[in-house]
């Protein structure tokens, strides 16, 4: 009975610790989950850019931060480590290009594996957000602001993240 129980109980640790790697929750549960004055960290994936952005501390406006060069995923948990400390955040958000429809395509598939990847090696709750047309709303409101052309272009994929990252953080505001 009782090499039945060590068992038993092994097997709830055990649980237990995977279910504690594994950061991936809904935009509902991150709302519950942080604080209203957290910092959040905004990623648009791309092939080969990815584009990040951060929130200001009260969650009020989101703004780019860098485009970093996709090598390897190592390397961007690498970055995404470095600027969670840095920035002192407390959750990411991660752009999900779903289809116009709402279905999974491609696109939406791979950035869901490359999320649960990465929230295995980050204790930071990640979380995915719908970034349909965020890289074509940046473009646009760099537009509306009469940016010429080239330079609506320049850091295009930071601008994405943060258009992201802002319905998201209102999302959560509200």
């Amino acid at each position: 009975m009782f090499n039945c129980f060590k068992i038993y109980a092994h097997m709830i640790i055990r649980s237990i610790i995977i279910i504690e790697k594994y950061n991936m929750i809904t935009i509902d549960q991150l709302k519950i989950k942080i604080d209203r004055k957290s910092r959040i960290l905004g990623i648009d994936m791309g092939s080969k850019r990815i584009g990040i952005s951060i929130c200001d501390d009260k969650r009020l406006v989101a703004t780019p931060l860098q485009t970093i060069a996709f090598t390897t995923l190592d390397n961007l948990v690498f970055e995404i480590e470095k600027l969670i400390i840095e920035n002192n955040v407390k959750a990411v958000i991660i752009g999900n290009p779903i289809n116009m429809d709402g279905s999974s395509g491609k696109a939406s598939q791979s950035i869901k594996s490359k999320a649960n990847k990465i929230s295995k090696k980050i204790n930071t709750p990640i979380s995915l957000w719908d970034e349909r047309l965020s890289t074509v709303g940046a473009f646009n409101l760099s537009s509306e602001l009469d940016v010429n052309v080239s330079k609506r272009t320049k850091n295009l994929d930071g601008k994405a993240s943060a258009f992201m990252l802002q319905g998201a953080i209102d999302y959560l505001n509200n």
